[in-house]
C-alpha cells in the first residue's frame, strides 16, 4: 500500500470516522427526503421564494412540467432510503452525487444564497464516495494490486488524522461560508428587502436599486438585470453623463 491508502485504512478503522459517515448519509438523506415529498405531492419547492427571483422563475417552470417533476421527487426520495440502509449506501452515493451536482451548479448560476449550503452538501456526497473507495476501485481506471491480506497500516497517525481531517474541514467550510459574501458584486437575495438592503453598503447604491427593481419588479432574467446593472454603473461614474 502507499501512503494515501493507508491513510485512508486507517480512517476506515477509526470510530469517529465512521460516525462522522453516517452523519453525513442521515444529514444528505434527510435533505432529499422533504425535498422529494414536495415535489410528488405536487407543491412549488421553496414556495416562500418569490416568483421574480431568478431561482422562483426555475422552481415556477419547473413544477410546469407535470410528471417529470413528480418524477424528481420520486428519485430524491429513492435515494436517500438508499443512502439510510448501509447495505444500499453506495448505491445511494452514486445516485447522490450526480443529482447534487446538478443542484450546486444551478444555486451558483442563479447567485442563490443557499450556495453554501448546496457546496457542503456536494462536500459531503464528496466524502461518501471517497469513503466507499475500496468498493469503487474495482471500477475505477486505475491499477489493480494484486489481492494480498488484511491491509496493515504500518505508521498510524491516530489522533493526529482525526486533527488533521476535521480541522481541514472546519477551515473548508469556513473558506466557504466566508468566500461565497465575496463572490459577486451583487446578489438578487431570497426576497426584495434582502436585496435592498445590499444597496445601503454597495460601492453603486442607485445602480443596486436599479439591478433590484429588474428583478422583482419587471421579472427580467438575471443576465439581464446584471447587464443593466452595469450599464447603470457606468453611468453614474464621475465624469459619465
Amino acid at each position: 500500500m502507499n501512503r494515501l491508502e493507508e491513510l485512508y485504512y486507517e480512517a476506515k478503522t477509526d470510530k469517529w470516522f465512521k460516525r462522522f459517515a453516517v452523519f453525513c448519509r442521515i444529514a444528505l438523506a434527510a435533505g432529499f427526503l422533504i425535498a422529494g415529498i414536495v415535489k410528488i405531492m405536487g407543491e412549488r419547492f421553496a414556495a416562500g421564494l418569490p416568483h421574480n427571483n431568478p431561482l422562483g422563475h426555475y422552481f415556477d417552470a419547473l413544477q410546469l412540467t407535470g410528471y417529470y417533476y413528480t418524477f424528481i421527487g420520486i428519485v430524491q426520495v429513492i435515494t436517500a432510503i438508499l443512502l439510510l440502509i448501509p447495505r444500499t449506501s453506495l448505491l445511494g452515493a452514486l445516485m447522490y452525487f450526480p443529482i447534487i451536482v446538478n443542484i450546486c451548479v444551478l444555486t451558483y448560476a442563479t447567485r442563490f444564497d443557499g450556495t453554501r449550503g448546496t457546496t457542503m452538501m456536494l462536500l459531503a456526497s464528496l466524502f461518501l464516495l471517497i469513503w466507499d473507495y475500496d468498493r469503487l476501485k474495482h471500477i475505477l481506471p486505475v491499477k489493480q494490486q494484486p489481492k494480498t491480506d488484511p491491509h496493515v497500516v504500518k505508521k498510524p497517525l491516530g489522533m493526529r488524522l482525526r486533527v488533521m481531517f476535521f480541522g481541514g474541514s472546519f477551515v473548508l467550510v469556513a473558506f466557504i461560508i466566508i468566500g461565497t459574501f465575496y463572490l459577486y458584486d451583487i446578489v438578487p437575495g431570497n426576497a426584495e428587502d434582502e436585496c435592498r438592503n445590499q444597496c445601503a453598503s454597495s460601492k453603486n447604491p442607485q445602480a443596486c436599486q436599479v439591478f433590484c427593481d429588474c428583478i422583482y419588479k419587471k421579472g427580467q432574467p438575471l443576465d439581464s438585470c446584471l447587464a443593466t446593472f452595469d450599464k447603470a454603473k457606468d453611468i453614474r461614474k464621475p465624469g459619465r453623463k
